[in-house]
Parts: structure tokens; sequence; C-alpha cells
């Protein structure tokens, strides 16, 4: 039933119904609670004293300041932020009639985030012939800067001429990721005028990750993108990034394309739903800066250098490409530009991204490019390209589907971003290589469900549009996993998949006859409950139940759409999340020897530097005692954050859904009648470690589809049967169970009586066999870092406390000191539940003369019978930062998936329970 929260808010925006010149459509709006929970979310977002946007009138990445995800601090905002408002105001829009809110965030984005002549002001210096000169990315911040290469062959942009042509411009026309809207860095970057002004109000641009794929947040530099040499060493931060034997000042920008793609695919709903009300002049302006975006966003199709796409495995010997040779079609990571500022003669850069995530896919924003008349781009190749990009991006959404149902990572046609060759037998995409985490490592890309649903949201958007058979195939597959991986408990708890785990591979893609990639998996190695991840998968429901009439999907995106909204809070919808992560404030910062500099506010940048050290100012956040508090070993922190683009989706939710499957037909099939309470709850049998469960039968008045099953008033589990067994219990320990019962239509009975079991006696503790699987993440065996992937595999019959395991991988230290400096940069479990060091062997053997010993704090907590704990990204270095030679290290393979290791051993409560010692 609809949480009664969404009909008791008060709309603050007059419905459409009470306005003239609406069309039918409008007219209905309002009408319902999922459209007054929409304009209720609405008014809390819009509301100035909720916080949620800045003085230049742009939206936060969050209201609240201490916050370190992919932006470093909570007000600063991303091209992601400014896409989802967009939308937010093209769905106001087909609420109330009023267009105004959407052409105006489409004016601020032009004076703002887009970078105007100024901030760009050499563009016309670029030579389209001589696109960039390559520097290679290497794997960790340690291998940089990186030397730019003019030997290296670099092919021609072939947009740049006709993108000036049709636009009387060579100023590129896209949004820059990343702006820091308090200037809290105080670069001063401000929009419009290309200068460095300093500390003081008002927003600027900035930039953070640029140091290879390893990078994570916590490891940046952060950096003008107009790098006047005020701030940072004598040649700003450039020479932390790029090695060239002299430095010029220069502006630089990325645009992230996965946001100017859903800019276009605001506009999109927008043209239909003005439209649809005979206003779609009111938005005709806004909807041709979107054509022009998207005329723009093709170079995100474009290899990095504009090398040919496919078997491009050496840097010299990959040749350079004309025409299109270097277009793959897919939206990549990014897309870069810069040039020259200050004196002297100008010059400019572009590159392209050789990289492409399935989760940054959009095939409507591609149909709308290629399809609908006014978002056609005015240039005389674009039309052609997106509808090509379109074909091909169903084509790699189809190549990285698992047999489960889950998307896989994506492709790279630059090995390591360096042009180098795969491992032998990596599948391939058009000649490009399968990369299960492209672009970043830390952590891993694509092991976050949020990928899968903002992945699948804009396939389910282009089937409702279409009835695209492929999207159809796609989409009706993932549905069912993720289905079957969800729970919403009786009592409004829900939880979806969190991180994922992958094994195997696609197989290389045949266009003529593709493969069933029967040897690639997804598990799910743990579950949240992310409102705003939970929004993309309720719209991906929403659209997909729309359509197909699916009317298990339709209830579970009802169901789950209501229990999100169980959680509201004075400025949203929102859940707290305890950040285990934080403790990561104190990570070191690769910074090269003998390279100093300042940030603005006066921290020093030099070998040594973390994360806070270059970053100060948190200090005097109001939430940063909390934070310290953890640092000095208490309690993880706990935030209830409202990010934005979590907020504005949210509200999106409510809006589609409320225009999809209640306006669009009444609710799914009407039923609003829970089912009985089951009966006879009995405890059938216990052991040490585990508790079965059965009862008699609901009743229901269309039909019963499931259980839910609550131990100790948490929501255990699901069963779709009247059977159940609770495992990985504590021996010798009592618990209390009930059941209750669900519906199609998402109702739930109340729960049944209570029952108390009591686990049998016999440790559970420490037992059961184990073994350790293995993965080489370093591709050189000479550099200064030892870098593995290791997760560890409960193959026994009974739980083990992972506080009692330890994993033993043995190395040998080839001279140099005798410290180390050792990193957890990614753990399933969570990189603060791993413990890391390096111990001496007391008589040295050959290939072992130290062994990195891993362990797991009480917070991993037990590892279940069958279970694996998930990757776990480890590295080493010698304090003196000094190369290895790892090639007669002894627990070292050469295997770059996960394989059982054998010479990495596992110790249960200190005796050796798996592998073979040195």
């Amino acid at each position: 039933m609809l949480a009664i929260g969404l009909v008791q808010g008060t709309a603050v925006a007059k419905p459409a119904s009470a306005q003239a010149g609406t069309g039918a459509r409008a007219a209905a709006a309002g009408d319902d609670p999922y459209t007054q929970a929409f304009l209720t979310q609405y008014a809390k977002i819009k509301d100035t004293a909720n916080g949620y946007f800045s003085p230049d009138g742009l939206p936060y990445h969050s209201v609240e300041t201490l916050m370190v995800e992919a932006p470093d601090h909570g007000h600063q905002t991303t091209s992601e932020a400014v896409s989802f408002w967009m939308w937010l105001e093209a769905a106001y829009g087909r609420v109330t009639g009023d267009w105004a809110p959407f052409n105006a965030a489409w004016a601020v984005a032009e004076k703002t985030i887009i970078p105007q002549h100024a901030d760009q002001p050499t563009s016309d210096s670029y030579k389209p012939s001589a696109p960039a000169t390559f520097a290679a990315e290497h794997p960790l911040p340690s291998g940089y800067p990186s030397a730019m290469n003019g030997s290296v062959p670099v092919g021609s942009d072939p947009l740049s001429a006709e993108l000036a042509s049709s636009y009387g411009t060579m100023d590129v026309y896209g949004m820059h990721w990343l702006m820091d809207l308090d200037n809290i860095y105080g670069y001063g970057n401000k929009p419009g005028t290309g200068g460095e002004s300093g500390p003081g109000a008002g927003a600027s641009f900035i930039n953070t990750y640029q140091r290879g794929a390893q990078e994570s947040v916590w490891e940046t530099v952060p950096q003008p993108t107009t790098d006047l040499f005020k701030y940072g060493g004598p040649n700003g931060y450039l020479d932390l990034f790029v090695g060239d034997s002299s430095y010029a000042k220069q502006w630089k920008y990325t645009n992230a394309p996965d946001a100017d793609a859903r800019a276009v695919q605001a506009a999109y709903w927008a043209y239909r739903w003005a439209s649809e009300q005979g206003k779609e002049s009111q938005v005709a302006a806004s909807v041709a800066k979107a054509a022009k975006m998207g005329d723009y966003l093709r170079y995100a199709m474009f290899d990095k250098y504009f090398k040919r796409i496919g078997d491009c495995t050496d840097p010299n010997s990959c040749p350079a490409a004309s025409g299109k040779d270097s277009q793959h079609y897919l939206l990549s990571w990014y897309y870069a530009w810069g040039g020259s500022a200050g004196s002297g003669g100008g010059w400019a850069w572009r590159i392209g991204d050789s990289a492409s995530h399935q989760g940054y896919q959009n095939p409507l924003a591609a149909w709308a490019l290629s399809n609908v008349p006014s978002l056609t781009p005015k240039s005389a190749t674009a039309k052609s390209d997106w509808s090509k990009s379109l074909t091909r991006q169903l084509e790699f959404l189809t190549w990285l589907q698992s047999s489960e149902g889950a998307l896989a990572g994506g492709c790279t046609n630059s090995w390591e971003g360096s042009y180098s060759a795969p491992p032998a037998g990596t599948p391939t995409f058009y000649g490009m290589a399968y990369d299960w985490q492209p672009v970043y490592h830390d952590p891993a890309s694509n092991n976050w469900f949020g990928f899968q649903a903002w992945g699948m949201e804009r396939v389910a958007a282009y089937y409702y549009v279409t009835g695209n058979a492929t999207a159809e195939a796609v989409l009706s597959k993932w549905v069912a996993w993720a289905s079957s991986e969800t729970t919403i408990g009786a009592d409004g708890s829900f939880r979806f998949p969190s991180t994922l785990n992958w094994t195997g591979e696609p197989d290389t893609w045949n266009a003529a006859s593709p493969g069933d990639n029967s040897g690639l998996h997804v598990s799910v190695v743990n579950y949240a409950n992310d409102v705003g991840v939970g929004a993309a998968y309720v719209k991906t429901l929403t659209y997909y139940a729309a359509k197909s009439g699916d009317q298990d999907a339709a209830a579970l995106a009802k169901a789950l759409l209501d229990a999100m909204a169980l959680n509201t809070t004075d400025k949203g919808i929102s859940v707290p999340e305890t950040r285990l992560d934080y403790n990561r404030f104190e990570d070191e910062v690769y910074i090269p020897s003998g390279w100093s500099g300042t940030m603005p506010n006066g921290d020093p940048i030099r070998p040594g530097s973390t994360f806070i050290g270059i970053r100060s100012w948190y200090k005097d956040d109001p939430d940063w005692p909390k934070v310290q508090a953890y640092l000095d070993g208490g309690d993880a922190p706990v935030f209830t954050y409202h990010r934005f683009w979590a907020q504005a989706a949210l509200a999106l939710a409510f809006a589609i859904y409320a225009e999809l499957l209640v306006e669009g037909g009444g609710e799914p099939g009407g039923d609003t009648e829970p089912p009985t309470a089951p009966g006879g709850l009995t405890v059938t049998a216990t052991t040490k470690d585990g508790v079965s469960l059965s009862w008699s039968a609901s009743t229901d008045n269309v039909a019963v589809t499931g259980y839910d099953v609550y131990r100790n008033g948490v929501l255990a589990g699901n069963a779709t049967g009247r059977t159940f067994t609770d495992s990985g219990l504590a021996a010798n320990t009592e618990y209390t169970y009930a059941v209750a019962a669900r519906d199609a239509g998402g109702n739930t009975s109340a729960l049944s009586d209570a029952v108390l079991a009591k686990t049998k006696t016999g440790g559970s503790t420490g037992t059961g066999a184990v073994k350790v699987q293995y993965k080489n993440n370093d591709s050189s065996a000479t550099d200064n870092q030892i870098r593995m992937g290791i997760q560890l595999v409960n193959s026994g019959s009974a739980p083990i406390d992972l506080s009692t395991v330890k994993v033993r991988y043995w190395f040998t230290a080839d001279g140099g000191p005798s410290t180390f400096g050792t990193y957890c940069d990614y753990a399933a479990l969570g990189s603060s539940t791993i413990t890391h060091t390096v111990v001496a062997v007391s008589s040295p053997k050959t290939g072992a003369d130290r062994y990195l010993e891993v362990g797991f704090t009480g917070g991993a907590g037990t590892l279940a019978a069958g279970a694996s704990t998930g990757e776990i990204q480890l590295r080493l270095n010698k304090s003196d930062w000094s190369n290895f030679n790892e090639a007669n290290d002894y627990s070292r393979a050469t295997n770059t998936s996960y394989a059982d290791s054998s010479k990495v051993g596992a110790y249960v409560a200190g005796a050796l329970a798996w592998g073979v010692e040195p």
C-alpha cells in the first residue's frame, strides 16, 4: 500500500488542472498520491532553507559539506547533478505546465558549468590534424608524471571542421564535470573569467583525477582547470601529472559523457511532454542547446589519441587513424580539451577516451539524437553517427550480459591506458579488449550495483519509447536477476544488491552469432538500501512494466517506492549510512621525490602529504569531530546525506510511476487487499548454526507470491514456499522468528505469531575448510610496488569467523630498507575490515624472506559455507620506493583472473588450512 507520508505532504506547486491551456495529460497530473509525492519532494529540493542550491544557482552535490566520494566535498557539484536538475525541471513541466524552470536550468548551465569562450580562449589555435601529444597512462599514481612522447603516432580529428562550420566557433560545447561551488579550495577559476583569482566567494572550476586507474579519491591532488602557476609548485600542478621539458600556463576541461547524455535525455522528455501540452515552442531553444551538446558529445565515441579501433596493442605500431576509423561509437568515460593561457603563441588540444563502461551507455539519447528532428544535431554526420552508436551500444550491452543477467564491465582500445597488449586470450568487442573494471580500480568500477541500475534505467526508457526487441531481451533477463536479489519486508525495510563480484569472461563478440556467455558470472557480495540507487531501480522497473505489462515488475516498483518513501526527512528522503571508508582521511597522497608546493590556503604539498594534510580546512567542518573520533579508534561515523542527484531521482521515480502506472491506466492490478497472516509457524530442526522453519499457507484475494522471514525483528530472508532455513547463526543462542506473506500487488500481511528457537551447542567459529584465490594486478615484475588481488572462499560446510583467519603472500624484499608501506585499496567487505602488515621470515627460503599477512577485524563478521569474501585489492612498497624483482617471488603468479593459489597460505586459528608454505 502507498506509504501514508505520501498523501499527507502539502504540494507547493499548483497542479496543471488549475492552469489554462494545458493538455489532457497535464490536466490529470496532481490527482494521485504519487504525483503529490513528486510535488512534495520537488518543493523540499527547491526550498532555499534546505540548502540544495549555491548562490550561483547550481545544485550542490549534497546539502551536507563533509562528504568524500567521487567529488571530495559536498559543496562541489558535478555535471551529473546538473543533468538530474534538468530532468527534474522537465518532470515539473509535465506536471504543472510551467516550463520556465527547465529553461532556467539550461541558462544557468551555459553561464557556469559549460565553459564560455573566456574560459577556453585559445580554442581557435586547435589543429585537428595534430589533436594532442601522446602521454601513456600508468597503473599507479607513483608512475606519474608521465612523459610526453611526440614520436608516438596520433590520428586526426574528423569532427572539428564540421562542428566549427555548424556553430561558427572552435569552442567546445559540453559540461566540465566538476565545480567547487563554495571555492573551498580557493583557486578562483570563476566561469566566464578565464582567471585564477584565488580565495573568495563564487563558484570555481576544479579538477582532481589525473593519475591512472588505481588513483582513488583518497589519493588525488586537486588542481585548477586554468593553471596560471599561482598555486602548487613553480609549474603550478602540471608537473605532478605530465613530464615535459618545459611548462606553459594553460586551461583544460574534462567532460563526463553520461551526464551530457542525461541532459539530452531530459531534453527529449521535455520536448515530448511539452508537445503533448501544445507548448513545444516554449522549450524549443533549450532543446536546440541539447542537440548542440549531443553534437560535441560525439568526441566520447573516439579513441583517446584518434588511433585505429581494434587490435591496438603497441603505442608505436598501432596506426594513427583518419576519418572515422578511430570511432568506436560507444559512450566512453570522458572526453577532454585544453589549450594555452597567458602570453605567447596559442595552442589547443582535444582527446577522446579509449575505455567504455556499460554503466555509461544511453541508447535513449542515441535514439533521440538520430530520430527526433528537434534534437538532431546540425553537423553533417551527427545523425548517422548517433544511429550507428545506438546499434553499437545495444550490441555492447548484449555482449556484457552475464549468465545471471547483470552487466559486466566494458572494453578498451588501450590496455592500461598505454596501448599495451592485454593478457593472451582476453575476449574482444570489435577488437577492443574486455576489461571487468574499466577506468578505475579503487574500488573496482563495476562492483557497484548503482551502475547496473543507472544503465538499465536508460535501456528501459528506450524500450518504453520504442519497444526495441534487443533492449527487451537484455532488460527481461536483468529484471529477473535483480528482482530475485531484492527484498522488501512487511515492516517497510528493503534491500537490493550493493557490491557485486565477477568471475569469468564474456565470449568474444560475434555480431552474426553472439555467444551465450556461459562462463561469465556475477554474485552479490552484500546488500544495501541506497535510496538514490533505489530510485533508478524503480524507474527501470516502471518503464519495463509499462511497456511489457509485467505485473511482477510493476508490483516490485510500487513496493520499493513505497518502502523508500517511509524514510522521509525535513529535507527529502534519506537513510543513515556508516562510512567505514572515512578511515582513509589519513591516507598518503603520492607526491614525487623532490617535488614541493602549496595549496591556496598554505597547506604544504610534498612527499608524505596526506588527504587531510592538503585539505586541512576539513577540520573546521562541524561534522569533523565524529570523523576524528573514528580516526582515534572510535566507531565509524554515521551520516544521513541528501545528495542532490539522489533526491532528484526519487522525485522523478514518483513522477514516472504516476505517469506510466497510475495515470496510464490505474495502479497495476488494482489490488490493495493484503494476504492473511501465516499460521502454524513451527521450528522443524536446529543445528549448531541453523534453524529450519515451516508454516501454513496464507490466503489472498488474488495470489500469495512469497513470504518474508524475520529474525529478532530484522528481515532474515525470503521464501516462495512454506519452509525456510536460516543459516550462519551462533551456537547455543536463542532467536525469535515471525513470518509475513506478500502478494503480487505489493501488499503484505500482518506478522505471524512468533516462535522461539535455540541453536545447538558446538563451535562454528574457526572451523571449516578455506581456500585462497589470487590474481596478479601488476603487469610489471620490476617496478616499485607489488599489487595483487585475493579472495577467500569458505569451501567447508560451516561458517568461519573471519577474525580467526590470516592469509600470507610470500615474497622477497630484494634489498633496501626493512620497513614497508602496505595498503588495502579496495575490499568488498570494506577496506576498514582488512588488516595488513609485512613480516620478516625467521628462516628465509628461496623466493621468500618476507610475507604480507592479511587479516580481518571483527567487523568482517563470519564467512558462510560456500561464500566468498569478494575481491580484496592489496599493494605494498618499500619505504624508499625502490624497485622489486618479483620474478622469483614464491607466491607470485601471472594470472590476471582469479584462480586457486596453493602458494598463498591461509591460516585458521593459527593452523595452516590452505596452501603450501615455502
